[in-house]
């Protein structure tokens, strides 16, 4: 009859690993598309400083230049990675925290293990960043039409491999941010008691991502220089950190260039994504 019970327990318990599983991947989903509507065109100026080293008002000037059809040229790839990977992150983290629980009580190599992993699955989603830089890049504009005629070009002449160009220091960023994240978030949560509102969450989300975002801002900088590149070798991370570093005048400074507008850009985007997510969660949950 213990026998009985103990599996019954123990499929009600996968049953409901599952579901809200699924639950914590959709709030996460619908998040990421309010987001990545919103922010856009504030990354676009971003990227253009990471890459050029130009001033905000110089970056502007020259999307401005480009008109209305390109602000939006190369959006599907972000619309489509940071839907799943938000879908990932969430779902990912929540539900590896709550298995590891079962596992060991310890809780900070629970929450380290559960970054690390969710991490680690957004990095399959590596091809949607990498064809998003390309296109953003003005260099690229008259070589590649759109999305799926970059992913072409990309697989017919160099194969796999050359999507997956800047993983490790994608697979850096994903686990230190979301680990930095969800811990300051739940940390967070009780000084917020009673007080817990779309615009309390909004707050938290937006400080918390900017703060995280701000941290480690230098690794996407190296991530940008690896991603815009098309062929040749595939260069470790500290040989073009090495390079970035010598080509802006050794200064460790110039890997913030562009830091102040993508400090606003997670400060708006965290905090309605952290708000969306938390609004969705209540009416799934």
């Amino acid at each position: 009859m213990s026998n009985v019970t103990s599996q019954n327990v123990s499929f009600g318990s996968l049953l409901a690993f599952k579901n809200n599983d699924f639950k914590e991947f959709v709030c996460g989903w619908g998040a990421a598309v309010i987001n990545v509507s919103i922010t856009f065109p504030i990354n676009k100026i971003i990227f253009r400083q990471i890459l050029e080293g130009m001033p905000a008002n110089t970056a502007l000037q020259q999307i401005s230049k480009e008109g209305v059809r390109l602000l939006y040229r190369g959006i599907l790839p972000p619309l489509c990675q940071k839907t799943f990977s938000l879908s990932i992150m969430f779902s990912m983290y929540e539900g590896c925290k709550e298995r590891l629980y079962m596992l060991t009580n310890n809780d900070i190599l629970v929450r380290i293990l559960a970054a690390h992993f969710a991490g680690t699955a957004e990095a399959i989603l590596v091809p949607l960043e990498r064809v998003q830089t390309l296109l953003q890049d003005w260099r690229y504009h008259d070589k590649f039409k759109n999305t799926s005629h970059a992913f072409k070009y990309l697989l017919k002449n160099y194969g796999i491999l050359e999507c997956y160009r800047g993983l490790v220091p994608i697979i850096y960023r994903n686990s230190c941010s979301n680990l930095m994240f969800f811990v300051l978030r739940e940390q967070s949560k009780p000084l917020m008691g009673e007080h817990d509102s779309l615009l309390t969450s909004f707050v938290n989300g937006a400080l918390i991502g900017g703060f995280t975002s701000t941290v480690f801002y230098p690794i996407n900088v190296i991530k940008i220089h690896m991603q815009s590149k098309v062929g040749g070798n595939f260069e470790k991370f500290m040989t073009v950190t090495n390079e970035v570093y010598i080509a802006r005048n050794r200064s460790i400074m110039s890997f913030y260039k562009g830091v102040h507008l993508n400090c606003i850009r997670s400060f708006i985007s965290w905090g309605v994504i952290n708000a969306s997510y938390d609004f969705l969660k209540g009416i799934m949950f």
